[in-house]
């Protein structure tokens, strides 16, 4: 017989085409806003950082910034090439994890991973408190309050990131599109200044250069290479996150990469000239990019604008770790590193349990930090050079593998910038390790330890469940349902209904204790059920301690004994009252039971929910 099958030439005017989750992913814009905050608002804390090293040397240290700079920014447009190339080669997303694990085997994959984790969870704690630092900073009657208003922070970022990628792109995009161009307007305007307008925000403040002045050596050189780069975090974060991104997501995330680059590169390079032009010197208590403001375009309302917009842009900038992070916990989940739960995904292609474990330890980290940024940054930057390098060195044994078009030549290039951020990684810890560096250096291996033993633990289940193995076909056993009961009541009728069209066989329990007021009640039960006659056994189980799910417990073991080819099922009947207060009224007897036959027995259990109405 041949069965034909009519495909309707389109859909009905009244159908809506099936959601394919298409709209609430990414645009190559809207994914430069979501996943870029980071690494904008790092102008905000990069050239200070180069600037405070080279003050060591005094003003002559400081005339190294702009090189110091350069060498970043060909750093930059070094990892931005190869983190394109990632975005080709792992479409899935998870960045240096992903690289790792498919070239440089199954521990360093974990350390990389390990590195990513620790670096966003850090980077939604140092983001939260800058911005709230620039907040506290401008309104001094906040300080004592700045806790309470990180954790505030906090739940707004988190409360928009529940919404959806693709909503959350849309509530930064003005941000972020603010905070661009004022800097570039700050940029353009003070290259055509031959000297600063304004020194006012600087008036009053002491000199952060050091009074006895240091030569310049490599070690001060690459101690400001390594603090700048700091710069750079968040630069990883589209490659870990392109599924995030609409079809084609490999090209729309490329743009979305190069953008990120471009602008970045352009600030950074910008502000570096400009604190070179008006021979800035940084003060104690005014940041380096107020003082540029305030000297190219005076202090006026522009100045405020732009102080504004950092701090905005510095508190958001979060959502870079709540874009990249639930990806990267999927993928670990995925792979068994993780619970599985890590890998659902709710509405609006968001993962909704990495997204509220994220906000959770980072509220942890501002608590234990009192929301302090000083406490964190400390920590701050070295996960992610890890990363850095670790991609680094995988995308080398990628292009000697492929030998394709053009391989040695890149693979020179991603080699070269292993060796950049491996050099970095190297003088960050080395620098801030007693300023807290040792926590992530002990963290990381805890990490690695944690992926590993829930890798086993999957593993084992995995083992247990003939996971990738033909089961046995299904087969029919003779079952034996056990109904405990207390009293006689219409919950008992449907308990025995119930277990009577589960099983061959129904057999009602009930425990008695020695005391006279409980042998009456069992004496009692038993008069009624014989007057009752339901045509199902009462079995008395008699217990001379005061518990409830042992005796019952091993009953069951017996009955498994004795009869070794029989299914038994244990069958709970439970009230369900109509009201939630109601149900503090119940005993729980029946979590008690449930408790004792899963934890002694292998019996299956079945909870029979009786509903009020």
């Amino acid at each position: 017989m041949t069965v034909l099958t009519v495909q309707p030439d389109e859909t009905p005017a009244d159908e809506e085409p099936p959601d394919t989750g298409e709209r609430h992913r990414l645009t190559a814009l809207g994914g430069f806003a979501a996943l870029s905050l980071d690494a904008m608002a790092s102008v905000a804390y990069g050239p200070e950082a180069i600037v405070l090293v080279l003050a060591a040397a005094g003003a002559h240290g400081l005339g190294f910034t702009l090189p110091v700079t350069l060498a970043i920014a060909a750093l930059l447009a070094v990892l931005v090439a190869s983190y394109r190339q990632v975005i080709a080669a792992f479409p899935d997303g998870g960045g240096s994890y992903a690289v790792a694990k498919t070239h440089l085997g199954a521990r360093t994959s974990l350390v990389a991973a390990a590195s990513l984790v620790l670096d966003y969870v850090l980077n939604v704690a140092v983001a939260v408190t800058a911005g709230v630092a620039a907040l506290t900073s401008a309104f001094p009657r906040l300080y004592d309050d700045r806790l309470w208003l990180c954790l505030a922070v906090l739940v707004l970022v988190t409360a928009v990131n529940l919404r959806g990628v693709v909503e959350s792109a849309r509530a930064f995009v003005v941000p972020t599109v603010v905070f661009v161009g004022s800097i570039l307007v700050l940029i353009v305007v003070g290259l055509f200044r031959s000297g600063p307008v304004s020194t006012a925000t600087a008036d009053g403040h002491a000199s952060a250069l050091a009074d006895n002045a240091t030569s310049v050596g490599t070690l001060l050189l690459l101690k400001a290479f390594a603090s700048g780069c700091s710069a750079l975090t968040g630069v990883e974060a589209i490659a870990n996150a392109v599924p995030s991104f609409r079809a084609p997501r490999v090209k729309r995330a490329q743009r979305a990469e190069v953008a990120l680059g471009a602008v970045l590169g352009v600030m950074l390079i910008g502000l570096s000239v400009l604190i070179s032009r008006f021979h800035l010197q940084p003060v104690q208590g005014v940041t380096v990019l107020a003082q540029l403001a305030d000297a190219s375009l005076g202090h006026n309302w522009a100045f405020y604008v732009i102080q504004f917009a950092t701090m905005i842009l510095l508190a958001l900038s979060a959502n870079t770790s709540f874009g990249g992070l639930p990806v990267l916990l999927k993928l670990l989940a995925r792979d068994n590193y993780l619970p599985h739960v890590f890998a659902l995904k709710a509405d609006r292609q968001v993962h909704r349990h990495g997204v509220l474990a994220l906000a959770a330890v980072s509220a942890a980290l501002l608590v234990f930090s009192g929301g302090d940024t000083n406490t964190l940054v400390p920590l701050f930057a070295i996960g992610v050079f890890v990363g850095f390098t670790v991609a680094q060195v995988g995308m080398v044994r990628h292009w000697r593998g492929e030998r394709g078009p053009g391989w040695r030549g890149k693979a020179v290039l991603n080699g070269f910038g292993a060796l950049l951020t491996g050099v970095a990684a190297i003088v960050v810890t080395a620098t801030k390790f007693e300023e807290g560096a040792w926590l992530i250096v002990i963290a990381l291996p805890l990490l690695v330890l944690a992926f590993e033993t829930v890798h086993r633990a999957y593993a084992h289940i995995g083992e247990r469940l003939g996971l990738g193995r033909i089961p046995d076909p299904p087969h029919r056993d003779r079952s034996v349902v056990i109904v405990p009961v207390s009293s006689l009541t219409r919950l008992t009728s449907e308990a025995l209904t119930a277990a009577a069209s589960l099983g061959d066989e129904v057999r009602a329990v009930t425990v008695c204790y020695p005391d006279p007021e409980d042998r009456a009640h069992l004496h009692a039960l038993e008069r009624a059920w014989a007057e009752w006659n339901p045509g199902i056994p009462l079995v008395r189980l008699t217990c001379e301690r005061r518990t409830l799910g042992r005796p019952i417990a091993a009953y069951v073991r017996d009955v498994s004994a004795t009869e070794p080819d029989t299914r038994i099922t244990v069958l709970i009947a439970e009230v369900e009252p109509v009201r939630l207060w109601q149900r503090l009224l119940q005993n729980q007897r029946g979590a008690v039971v449930a408790h004792a036959v899963r934890r002694d027995t292998d019996a299956v259990i079945c909870r029979l929910r009786f509903r009020l109405f």
